[in-house]
């Protein structure tokens, strides 16, 4: 059973509280409106008013003081974050109309990180005409991660593999595998390495295949977890395999915060949105 199948059938059984602050928006509308009729979530509106709660997760949770809470909480988009904080809502689905970074600065402020995690990064769900699903990561948020940025990339991606595909084979790629190469970037991904226990540093042809891993020396070959360098790398390997393999790209989601948050792509069309939606309910369910 594929991912999607899998969350449908958590979606139908859980009856998550799914909050679109973005409801104006003709595409995330009609998603939403797709997803109740299909019994998938119960899909909320931002509220009308502030509630205590919401101010509660920016003061007491957050550390903000009171009035620059309810000046934030103005916001549709910080009041949904803050509603997914507060417990009146389950997850949140946003970035139709907002850039990445708003959502992000959301999210930090109202739900924070989980515990453990220094940075928020993204991921990319890739499944392919084949069969293989896939998480790709960063591809949307870190440019060019240091070491702890990178672990940090690396140990989200894992729990993410975990609760979408049932276990995490992570695959710390670089231009190099092993001793092959030198440089400051293959430093970096030796360090994570051996900070985590993932295979790394690897090329991605031994990262995927078996035969290629042992002649280069390393068990393996089956990663379903692909953690890039960069998001140069990153961004690029997505794309190459949406145009050239045909992959649907199911994202970006954010990862690292408490509680799950999707970031869609401001170019997503209504499949898109339902699609991330059901993903993100998978992962409400698994916190």
């Amino acid at each position: 059973m594929s991912v999607l199948d899998k969350a449908r059938v958590v979606a139908i059984e859980q009856q998550t509280r799914v909050v679109f602050p973005e409801r104006g928006d003709p595409r995330v509308a009609e998603a939403a409106q797709r997803l109740a009729a299909d019994g998938l979530c119960v899909p909320i509106d931002v509220t009308d008013e502030i509630t205590e709660a919401q101010v509660a997760a920016l003061v007491s949770a957050r550390g903000m003081k009171e009035v620059l809470a309810r000046r934030l909480l103005q916001k549709p988009l910080y009041r949904a974050a803050a509603m997914v904080a507060a417990g009146e809502a389950d997850a949140l689905v946003a970035g139709a109309d907002s850039p990445t970074r708003r959502v992000i600065e959301a999210a930090s402020m109202a739900i924070g990180l989980a515990e453990g995690v220094a940075i928020p990064s993204s991921y990319f769900l890739m499944i392919f005409p084949d069969g293989r699903e896939f998480v790709f990561a960063d591809c949307a948020v870190n440019v060019d991660p240091d070491v702890v940025a990178l672990e940090a990339i690396a140990r989200a991606s894992a729990e993410t593999a975990n609760a979408l595909l049932g276990d995490a084979r992570v695959a710390l790629l670089s231009f190099s595998t092993g001793n092959s190469g030198a440089g400051a970037s293959v430093e970096r991904v030796r360090a994570v390495a051996v900070a985590t226990g993932f295979v790394g540093p690897v090329q991605a042809d031994a990262a995927l295949n078996a035969t290629i891993a042992a002649k280069k020396g390393l068990g393996g070959g089956d990663a379903n977890v692909l953690v890039f360098p960069s998001l140069d790398a990153g961004n690029i390997a997505y794309k190459l395999c949406q145009e050239l393999a045909g992959a649907q790209a199911i994202g970006p989601f954010l990862q690292g915060f408490a509680k799950p948050v999707c970031d869609l792509s401001r170019g997503a069309s209504v499949d898109d949105i339902v699609a991330s939606t059901l993903v993100t309910i998978a992962l409400a369910q698994h916190n």
